[in-house]
């Protein structure tokens, strides 16, 4: 059997098949032309097979979809934005045809990398993620949609203005609410396990890591740990509530959305994912201990 993997060239997309093709699945990844040098070799060098495509282009998509038994898709343009990708073309209606794609190639099983919602923050990425999910219940294919926390990699690094190694950190709001920091390699781990063991199919599952802890939390967990002393600026929520309503592009309010919605907090119940992913996942402590020992090398 084989599964498709859109996102191969991503975050999360290289760590997924390494556990794919570690578990003996075949693993065909659908690239885009312009796609890194180092990054085709690496797929190339696990076995992958590629076929290039682009979420915006639909014939490409029913070429991918031919023949696979799955479909693992984390692709989106908040990361990795090339000319015409947007929230809308890319992770709304690239994201659909997608699943009509793999509808109507017949396949078994669709995984889909999604996010968290707060009911009371809308943004165009979470109106995008909606409406995949929305497709998947009703294509008649078995799915899995992991509802994944904030990526302590992304979120707790200075890309985000958590800067430890220059003592700095920014806030969003008071930084005092809880949030199921995850790692992404956890996310990409039960993505792979959706396909390779079965788990969770026709479910929505929340991902979140084993510990709810604020941000001023983990601050004070870095400091604790070794890290020099770090000053913190709030960024308020007013301030981001007033970025969503006057940002023009998708993207910049999406990005303010997320930075709302994290001061609102995301702590998540794990008993559910827990049982389904039963392995351990990585912990703030151990994300923190990790950091400080690169940082001095």
């Amino acid at each position: 059997m084989k599964t498709l993997l859109v996102g191969a060239t991503g975050l999360l997309g290289p760590e997924i098949c390494q556990r794919l093709t570690a578990a003996r699945h075949q693993v065909r990844a659908l690239i885009r032309p312009t796609a890194h040098a180092a990054k085709r070799a690496a797929l190339v060098g696990l076995g992958v097979e590629l076929v290039e495509g682009d979420l915006k282009d639909a014939a490409s998509l029913a070429r991918a979809c031919d023949g696979v038994h799955a479909v693992i898709s984390t692709a989106s343009s908040t990361l990795s934005r090339q000319a015409g990708d947007s929230i809308e073309t890319v992770d709304q209606q690239g994201q659909l045809a997608l699943v009509e794609a793999a509808r109507q190639a017949g396949v078994d099983h669709f995984v889909f990398v999604s996010f968290r919602e707060n009911p009371n923050i809308q943004f165009p990425l979470t109106v995008a993620k909606r409406a995949v999910e929305r497709a998947l219940k009703s294509s008649g294919m078995a799915y899995t949609i992991l509802q994944a926390s904030y990526f302590m990699e992304v979120w707790l690094t200075p890309a985000l203005g958590f800067d430890v190694a220059n003592g700095k950190v920014r806030l969003y709001g008071e930084g005092s609410r809880p949030i199921s920091w995850i790692s992404y390699r956890d996310v990409a781990r039960a993505a792979a396990a959706a396909v390779t063991e079965g788990t969770a199919r026709n479910m929505v599952v929340e991902l979140g890591g084993p510990q709810a802890l604020s941000p001023r939390e983990v601050v004070r967990m870095f400091e604790a740990a070794g890290a020099r002393e770090i000053a913190t600026e709030s960024v308020p929520e007013a301030a981001l509530e007033a970025q969503i309503k006057a940002a023009t592009d998708s993207l910049q309010k999406s990005f303010a959305g997320l930075m709302l919605q994290c001061a609102a907090g995301d702590a998540i119940d794990t008993t559910t994912s827990s049982r389904l992913f039963p392995f351990q996942m990585t912990s703030v402590h151990d994300f923190i201990t990790a950091q400080l020992a690169a940082a001095r090398v």
